[in-house]
């Protein structure tokens, strides 16, 4: 895998360089007005949903977690609560997400975050060779290997997303 260009250079992409992890970046035209940034991402890069993960900002017991999982399904969110040893998960104030973590919604990447959470990665990602995770900003995935964002995010792996129906 090669590495990123410098013109598409994010906190994510440099903690990824920093690290001298390999990493392709995949940049799209973004549609403001898509319904969904990761279905969006993965059906312009013509990437099976399943490769690519959504990063998502939660509250578990008052305390702020990064989930992700792929965009081809949800958050369960009492899965993510025990995950993380807590009782209750609810989606995070997007205002409060985009804060701590540095990135706008819709570029929030697990990667290069202002202040890192604790992060859990849906187990499915264990399957895979290399999974795309946002790049840390709209119009910017990365594909990496799971092992590599397990060991720079610090996460945890568990069985967190459910499939759409």
């Amino acid at each position: 895998m090669a590495r990123k260009q410098a013109s598409q250079g994010t906190p994510a992409t440099a903690a990824l360089a920093a690290a001298g992890v390999p990493f392709l970046a995949h940049p799209y035209s973004h549609d403001p007005g898509a319904a969904s940034y990761g279905l969006e991402a993965a059906e312009v890069l013509g990437v099976d949903p399943a490769r690519v993960f959504k990063t998502l900002m939660v509250d578990v017991d008052g305390r702020l977690a990064v989930g992700v999982v792929p965009v081809s399904g949800n958050l369960d969110l009492k899965a993510m609560a025990a995950a993380l040893g807590g009782k209750k998960a609810v989606m995070a104030d997007p205002a409060a997400a985009e804060r701590r973590t540095g990135y706008v919604l819709g570029g929030i990447s697990p990667l290069g975050q202002r202040q890192p959470s604790p992060t859990v990665l849906d187990a499915s990602a264990l399957d895979l060779d290399t999974i795309l995770v946002s790049g840390g900003r709209r119009g910017l995935d990365i594909e990496l290997s799971p092992a590599e964002l397990i060991r720079l995010t610090g996460a945890r792996t568990a069985q967190i997303g459910t499939r759409r129906n």
